[in-house]
C-alpha cells in the first residue's frame, strides 16, 4: 500500500468545469474527516492562543503611542471614534482608527492595561491561524491544514507582533479573511462571499490604508481567472465587490473629511490636516519614494538608487538581510520551490480545479507583498514583513502536501529533498548572523534536514517510512524559527520599532531595535540623540506597569529605566517620576490638557503614566503643524493647558513644520522654568 495514503487521502484531479457549487467543491468532498482531526485543530489554535498570550504582560504598554490612544477613547468617545492621541481630541495618530476599536472596546469593558490592550492582539493571531487552518483544510487535507498552521504560528515575526498593539495584527487577520473569502465564492459562485471580502479590504484600509490595498490585484485577478461564472458577470461581480471595499473604508473618511476641521482633532502625520493627504503622501505614495514629508528623515528616496538610504537597502534580496531575514525568511525559498513543483503536479487538472486556486492565491499574495516591500524606499521597519506570515505558511502547507503525496515521482522526492537542504543552508547562514545566541542550534538543524533529504529519496513502501521521513521534513524546517519564535515571546518588547529574535549582527539602519547600528554589544541598538538618552539604552518606559521585564525595542533617546523620570524621546515613551505625577495630576480635571509636550511618545508616557489628557505638539514626529502657535496661544490664554514639558522631539524635520519649535521657544520666554524630576516644566497659567 503506497504509504502516502497513510498521511492523508491522495487528492484527485476534479472535473470542475461548469458553475455547479457541489463539482465545485468535489476536492473537498473527496477528503473525508478523520476521528483525530477536531481534537488535531483544537489542540493546534489552543497552542496558538497560549503561544502568543504567555508572558504577555511583560511588555507593559508595548507601543505607548497606540495605548495613550486606547486610553483616550476608553475616556472619551470622539477620542474614540477619530483615533485621537489624547482625550483633549488634539490630534489623532498617523493611522486609521480600526486596530484602535478593538483595542478601546477591550479596555472599556476590563479596564485600561497592558492585558486588556493586547490580549485582542493574540485572539487576532488565533484567529487568523484558523482562517488559514479551514482554509487549506478544505482542499489538501487535516495534515497540511496542520503544517499551514504551525508554520505560521511559530514564524518569529507573527509571535512578535500578535503579542504586540500595532495595526498590523488587525490588518493580517482582515487581509487573510478577504482572500479565504474570495476562493470560497469562486468555489460555490456566491457574489455574497466576494463581497464579503471586499468589505474585509475595506476595513484593512482602515486598519493600514494603502497596504491593505496590495491584495486587491491578486484578489480581482482570481476570481477573473478562475470564477465559474460568464465573463460579464465576473466583470459585474468585481465591480460589486469594489463598491463593497469603497463604502467599508469611505464612510469613515467622508465623515473626517466632512466634518470642519474646527470640530474634529487634527489628522496626525499630515501637513495640511487632511486624511487623503495622509493617505496618498506620508502613509501612501511617500512610502514608495521615500519622500515622506515630516517623517523623522528622508527615506531611500534618492539614496535608494545608490543601494541604500535610513530604512536600508532596497532590492530583491532585501527581506533577507540583516536583521529583517529571521523575522520572515527561513521558509521562503522552500515555499517558492515546492509551489512550481506543485502547480506542475496539478498543471493538466481543470481551469477550476480548487488546490490550485489556493496555491495561486497564496503564492501571488506572497510575491506582489515581498515585491512592495522590497523596493519601498521611505519607511521601512522589519515588523512590517509579518504582512507574509499567512500567504507563506498557506503556501507552505498546500505546496508541501501536493509534493509529498506524489512522492512516487523521482522528481517530487527530489525536489522535496532540496529543498530541506536549501532550507537548512539558509537556516545556518540566519542563526549564524545571531553570534553566540544557541550556536549548536545551526548543527541539530542541518543533521536532521540531511537526514530528511535523504529519507525523502527512499520510495515510499510503509507508515514508519512515511512518519519518519514527515517528521524529520518538519523538524528540520521549523526547529530554528522556532527558536527564534520562543526566544522572543519570553522577552518584552516596547517602543515604536521592535523586532523578534535574538541580537543579530548589522542592521538595516534607522533608529533603535535590536542589532542597529550604534547598539551596545548583546543588547538593544539606539541612536539616543533625542530625549538624552545614552547610546544604546533602552529608552523611557511607561509608568505604571509593575515587574515588567526590561523590554526589547528602540532605544532612542529614552532618559532609562530608574531614576526619577525622563524626557523620553521620538521612539520610546517618557518615564514619570511621583512628583512629576503629582504636579499633573492636581486639578487636571480642571483642564481640557494636564500638560502639554512636543511629539507624541513623549506625551504617551506622561499620559499613561498619570492617566490624564497630555497634549501632543506637532504629532508622532514633532513636524505636524498642530497646534499653530495662535491656537496654542489660544489654548493657553483660555486657561485649557496647565504645563509645558520641555525636552521632547524638535519639529522641523524632512521638510515639516516647525511650529512645535517655536511654541518652546514661545514658552521659553515667558513663563518661568522649574525642574520636576529631573525634568523642565512651565507653568502656563503663571505668566512672567
Amino acid at each position: 500500500m503506497n504509504a502516502s495514503v497513510a498521511v492523508a487521502p491522495a487528492l484527485p484531479a476534479p472535473s470542475v468545469t461548469g458553475p455547479d457549487p457541489a463539482a465545485a467543491n468535489s476536492v473537498a468532498a473527496a477528503i473525508p474527516k478523520a476521528r483525530w482531526e477536531a481534537p488535531a485543530f483544537a489542540g493546534a489554535l489552543l497552542l496558538t492562543g497560549i503561544l502568543y498570550v504567555w508572558n504577555l504582560a511583560a511588555s507593559g504598554w508595548a507601543n505607548a503611542f497606540y495605548s495613550a490612544a486606547v486610553q483616550a477613547g476608553t475616556q472619551n468617545w470622539v477620542a474614540f471614534f477619530y483615533g485621537s492621541s489624547d482625550a483633549g481630541n488634539s490630534i489623532t495618530v498617523d493611522k486609521p482608527p480600526a486596530s484602535l476599536w478593538v483595542m478601546e472596546l477591550s479596555a472599556r469593558i476590563f479596564g485600561l492595561s497592558s492585558w486588556s490592550i493586547l490580549v485582542p492582539e493574540a485572539l487576532m493571531g488565533v484567529a487568523t491561524a484558523a482562517i488559514i487552518l479551514f482554509t487549506v483544510r478544505r482542499r489538501f487535507g487535516a495534515a497540511a491544514a496542520l503544517v499551514s498552521t504551525g508554520v505560521f504560528a511559530l514564524t518569529p515575526v507573527a509571535a512578535l507582533m500578535f503579542r504586540f498593539n500595532n495595526p498590523d495584527a488587525l490588518l493580517l487577520l482582515l487581509l487573510t479573511a478577504s482572500v479565504a473569502m474570495t476562493s470560497r465564492a469562486i468555489d460555490r459562485n456566491r457574489l455574497r462571499w466576494l463581497l464579503l471580502a471586499g468589505v474585509a479590504v475595506g476595513f484593512g484600509f482602515l486598519t493600514k490604508q494603502l497596504q491593505a490595498f496590495l491584495v486587491l490585484p491578486v484578489l480581482a485577478g482570481l476570481y477573473a481567472a478562475f470564477a465559474g461564472v460568464p465573463i460579464l458577470k465576473r466583470l459585474w461581480h468585481l465591480l460589486a465587490a469594489l463598491g463593497a471595499v469603497i463604502v467599508s473604508a469611505g464612510w469613515w473618511v467622508a465623515v473626517v473629511e466632512l466634518v470642519p476641521a474646527s470640530a474634529r482633532p487634527y489628522i496626525g502625520g499630515s501637513q495640511t490636516n487632511s486624511f487623503l493627504e495622509l493617505t496618498f503622501g506620508y502613509n501612501g505614495l511617500g512610502r514608495l519614494t521615500g519622500n515622506e514629508t515630516g517623517s523623522v528623515t528622508g527615506g531611500g528616496g534618492a539614496a535608494a538608487a545608490g543601494g541604500g538610504g535610513m530604512w536600508g537597502s532596497t532590492g530583491l534580496f532585501r527581506l533577507f538581510e540583516n536583521e529583517i531575514g529571521g523575522q520572515i525568511s527561513w521558509l521562503i525559498p522552500a515555499a517558492l520551490i515546492l509551489c512550481v513543483g506543485a502547480l506542475v503536479l496539478i498543471g493538466r487538472a481543470p481551469r477550476r480545479d480548487p488546490r490550485r486556486i489556493l496555491i495561486v492565491a497564496f503564492a501571488s499574495w506572497l510575491l506582489v507583498t515581498m515585491l512592495a516591500f522590497s523596493f519601498m524606499a521611505g519607511i521601512f521597519h522589519a515588523y512590517y514583513t509579518v504582512a507574509l506570515a499567512a500567504p507563506l505558511a498557506g503556501l507552505l502547507g498546500a505546496s508541501g502536501a501536493v509534493l509529498f503525496r506524489h512522492r512516487e515521482r523521482l522528481w517530487a522526492r527530489v525536489l522535496l529533498a532540496v529543498s530541506a537542504v536549501i532550507t537548512a543552508a539558509w537556516a545556518w547562514v540566519l542563526l549564524d548572523r545571531a553570534g553566540s545566541w544557541l550556536p549548536w542550534l545551526k548543527v541539530v538543524v542541518l543533521i536532521v534536514s540531511a537526514a530528511g533529504a535523504l529519507l525523502v529519496l527512499i520510495p515510499p513502501r510503509s507508515r514508519i517510512l512515511t512518519a519518519s521521513t514527515l517528521s524529520a521534513l518538519l523538524v528540520g524546517a521549523l526547529l530554528a524559527p522556532a527558536a527564534y519564535t520562543i526566544e522572543t515571546v519570553g522577552a518584552a518588547h516596547s517602543g515604536s520599532i521592535v523586532t523578534a529574535g535574538p541580537t543579530v549582527q548589522g542592521g538595516m539602519g534607522g533608529f533603535g531595535g535590536r542589532g542597529f547600528a550604534g547598539g551596545t554589544p548583546g543588547g538593544n541598538g539606539g541612536f539616543g540623540g533625542f530625549g538624552g538618552g545614552a547610546p544604546g539604552g533602552n529608552g523611557g518606559f511607561p509608568g505604571g506597569q509593575p515587574g515588567a521585564a526590561t523590554p526589547r525595542g528602540t532605544g532612542a533617546g529614552g532618559a532609562g529605566r530608574g531614576g526619577m523620570g525622563g524626557a523620553g524621546g521620538l521612539l520610546e515613551a517618557s518615564t514619570v517620576g511621583s512628583a512629576m505625577k503629582t504636579l499633573l495630576t492636581a486639578d487636571a480635571s480642571t483642564y481640557t490638557w494636564a500638560a502639554a509636550t512636543i511629539g507624541s511618545q513623549t506625551a504617551a508616557g506622561y499620559q499613561l503614566g498619570t492617566g490624564v489628557a497630555v497634549m501632543p505638539i506637532g504629532g508622532f514626529n514633532g513636524s505636524d503643524p498642530s497646534p499653530t502657535l495662535a491656537q496654542f496661544h489660544a489654548y493657553v490664554t483660555a486657561g485649557r493647558i496647565h504645563y509645558f514639558i520641555a525636552g521632547g522631539r524638535m519639529g522641523g524635520s524632512n521638510g515639516g513644520s516647525d511650529v512645535s519649535s517655536r511654541i518652546q521657544q514661545w514658552v521659553e520666554a515667558n513663563f518661568t522654568a522649574k525642574t520636576v524630576d529631573g525634568v523642565t516644566v512651565y507653568d502656563l497659567t503663571a505668566q512672567n
